[in-house]
């Protein structure tokens, strides 16, 4: 069974993207990005960490290319996409496990801290369009 539940995070990335492909030639990126919790100290009047929730993102396709070249461990990103539970059943010891991955729609470095570059990719190729008429 399989829930999906749409979602906006802000975080940093743990590590550097992994890329790589699965068994049908479909690209993916899988990195972890660490979400953190920051409240105002009523009693200081300073904002503190309240803790780190870390997320598991896959991203597909050409889109994973991008994310492996463009963020890096450390680095800040926004990430749109669905959070997906799953379970599956372990191998070695037959117990029942929860899974929990953020499939992302699109990937973005924030702005927030630093600046970005864009170096746009070159749109895929259309299908030869005939003009009537002509």
């Amino acid at each position: 069974m399989t829930t999906k539940i749409p979602v906006t995070l802000e975080g940093n990335l743990t590590a550097d993207p992994d890329h790589g492909a699965g068994e049908t030639g479909n690209e993916y990126a899988r990195f972890t990005l660490a979400v953190n919790d920051r409240r105002l100290n009523e009693e200081t009047g300073r904002w503190e960490d309240a803790g780190t929730v870390f997320h598991r993102v896959v991203v597909f396709n050409q889109q994973s290319r991008h994310v492996t070249d463009s963020l890096h461990k450390g680095d800040s990103a926004i990430v749109v996409g669905d959070l997906r539970f799953g379970s599956y059943t372990d191998k070695e010891t037959g117990q029942t496990r929860e899974t929990r991955d953020v499939i992302a729609d699109n990937v973005g470095a924030s702005l927030k801290f630093a600046d970005v570059s864009v170096n746009r990719a070159p749109k895929l190729a259309a299908p030869q369009q005939t003009l009537r008429g002509r």
